[in-house]
């Protein structure tokens, strides 16, 4: 028997939607949890909207803020991104956030060596947990699985955190996405803080060819196995909240947002049975 599922909802999967009705979206779909954004124009964070609101409105509707998503790059740590961590973790901790997710660069003119790449990340790891700690909150490493990205492996993440005595500071981010790009089929259930999930459908695509903009919602149709891996989770014990964490802008910018992911959701559900 494996653990129940519990259903968040990141931003980007109705990030036309005001913060109040995404909040009222998420009771009527019985989901307790959101992550919010930092790189969406029109919503919270970017639009100016004061942390403190976003606290009494979650706590009015009942919701937790799991995270914010996210600093970038984790593991490029320079006075900027010194900045950016402790203007990030002011507001995560004034907003009641629990924790920040955190990504690696990504880009095809990174030259670093695989062995600066990891000095770097390490050294990365070992700066940001006093910020985070200063401030009440967890940092979530995201491996990205793209071919240029500097982590994109889960147990590269987990051995960096270990080389930084970052156990207590820093957990996984298990993204169905990226562990399918990453060709990786390791899970670390224990490390794991939370899952973010999304599908591709689209046939022509090889997995090298897949992009964020090619993300929907798990459904009928998806080709990264997003089944096998919730389940391959849940029969470890992995209990970290599932956030739908769609791209593609037939999501992102739908209508009907709700009816898609209680769609989605009831999909997984009952997948999983």
């Amino acid at each position: 028997m494996h653990q129940p599922i519990h259903f968040a909802i990141n931003r980007i999967s109705a990030s036309r939607m005001p913060f109040a009705d995404c909040l009222a979206m998420c009771r009527r779909l019985g989901v307790s949890a959101i992550e919010i954004r930092n790189d969406l124009p029109h919503a919270e964070i970017r639009d100016g909207t004061a942390p403190a609101a976003i606290r009494a409105a979650a706590q009015q509707a009942g919701i937790t803020i799991l995270s914010i998503n996210a600093l970038y790059p984790l593991d490029v740590f320079d006075a900027g991104l010194e900045r950016k961590a402790r203007e990030l973790a002011v507001y995560a901790r004034d907003c009641g956030a629990q924790a920040l997710v955190m990504c690696p660069l990504n880009d095809r003119a990174d030259a670093r060596t695989p062995g600066e790449r990891r000095r770097d990340l390490v050294q990365a790891l070992r700066q940001l947990h006093p910020i985070l700690d200063g401030h009440g909150i967890q940092g979530l490493v995201e491996p990205l699985g793209f071919a240029e990205c500097a982590l994109r492996r889960k147990s590269d993440a987990v051995a960096a955190i270990h080389e930084a005595a970052g156990e207590r500071h820093f957990k996984l981010v298990h993204d169905s996405f990226h562990h399918h790009l990453a060709g990786e089929d390791l899970f670390f259930p224990e490390q794991t803080g939370l899952v973010h999930v999304s599908g591709v459908e689209d046939r022509q695509l090889e997995s090298g060819q897949m992009r964020d903009g090619h993300r929907v919602l798990v459904g009928e149709g998806d080709r990264l196995g997003n089944i096998a891996q919730l389940r391959a989770l849940l029969d470890r014990g992995c209990g970290a909240p599932v956030s739908f964490e769609p791209f593609a802008q037939g999501i992102t910018q739908a209508a009907d947002s709700e009816a898609l992911l209680r769609q989605s959701m009831d999909f997984i559900r009952h997948s999983l049975l």
